[in-house]
């Protein structure tokens, strides 16, 4: 016996063990009779064995062809199942994102829609954490990565350069009017969110504010509950504009000292291995989110320059002393 079976005579044994004629089979075959007969033949030679018995000008499954047929019978038709769900069953693509909790949230998430609606082949995976990832480990594509210095070994793109300053409740300003940067500072609240790459001692040495203890106030580990609580009235935030933008276009938030500007720095980073690029699904998110980034500076230039900031230094956080 042949080790490889004929797969097509395999499919001609079954539509004639079905209907126990060779012309039914190959009408439903679209081929030849004679056509059919000799796959029938080469099968049998093939397994040794006869698979049908002539009686009264039909096909009758001998033991052996009974046996067979119900294992072939059973295989063709898993795999005609098989065709009918692939065929209807739309192509989805993978994409796995990681990004920081809070931009995930206040930037991220607000934009999604539109990727989605225009990408309906895309199954999107986000995973909110601060924690960076191992490509080499692990099963993301994508990480928009929060941060200073992205690693060299690694293709990184700056997605947002961000713009930070001090904001508190339109009530805060307006009850501390007239004070100077330096007494009002002394004697607020500062908010300080601890994962933030620009703290309070950077913003003070940079605009050469004194007297002021940098240390003290309310911590958060997230940006969003370092807001609420400037909008709550608790104190002066520093934040950047970038995760405070609904805030300072709702005036629920406003800067304290716009004349003062603000600190500016490449805060958000695309970054895979260089070859993630030629991934289909990678190239077209990097561009969506490329054009969403351009919309969001523009936007956060206007929102900002309404507001009356003025001005704008880079943050250079080796000039910073203790």
């Amino acid at each position: 016996m042949s080790r490889h079976l004929n797969m097509n005579a395999v499919m001609y044994f079954e539509a004639v063990a079905r209907h126990s004629r060779v012309n039914l089979a190959a009408e439903e075959l679209q081929v030849s009779p004679s056509a059919v007969s000799q796959q029938i033949k080469t099968l049998e030679e093939q397994m040794g064995v006869m698979l049908f018995r002539r009686v009264k000008k039909r096909l009758i499954l001998t033991e052996q062809g009974e046996r067979f047929y119900h294992a072939a019978s059973g295989s063709i038709r898993m795999i005609k199942d098989a065709q009918i769900r692939l065929t209807n069953q739309r192509e989805y693509q993978r994409l796995m994102i990681r990004v920081s909790a809070s931009f995930g949230v206040r930037w991220l998430s607000k934009r999604l829609s539109h990727y989605v609606q225009s990408n309906p082949d895309m199954d999107l995976h986000i995973d909110a954490t601060s924690e960076l990832t191992d490509f080499d480990k692990e099963k993301v594509d994508l990480e928009i990565r929060y941060g200073l210095a992205p690693p060299p070994t690694l293709y990184s793109q700056s997605l947002i350069t961000d713009r930070v300053l001090p904001m508190c409740s339109p009530e805060f300003a307006q009850k501390n009017q007239g004070e100077s940067p330096s007494e009002l500072l002394a004697s607020s609240s500062l908010i300080h969110t601890v994962k933030a790459e620009v703290t309070w001692r950077h913003w003070l040495q940079a605009k050469k504010i004194a007297d002021v203890d940098d240390l003290h106030g309310l911590r958060f580990d997230r940006s969003s509950m370092s807001l609420q609580a400037a909008k709550d009235g608790l104190g002066v935030v520093l934040e950047t504009a970038t995760l405070a933008m609904e805030e300072l276009k709702s005036r629920t938030l406003v800067p304290l000292f716009p004349d003062l500007g603000t600190l500016d720095f490449e805060t958000y980073w695309l970054i895979c291995p260089a070859r993630y690029l030629n991934h289909t699904s990678v190239k077209r998110f990097v561009q969506w989110i490329e054009s969403e980034a351009n919309q969001h500076e523009s936007e956060k230039q206007s929102i900002l320059t309404t507001l009356g900031v003025t001005g704008s230094a880079p943050f250079q956080p080796e000039v910073i002393s203790s």
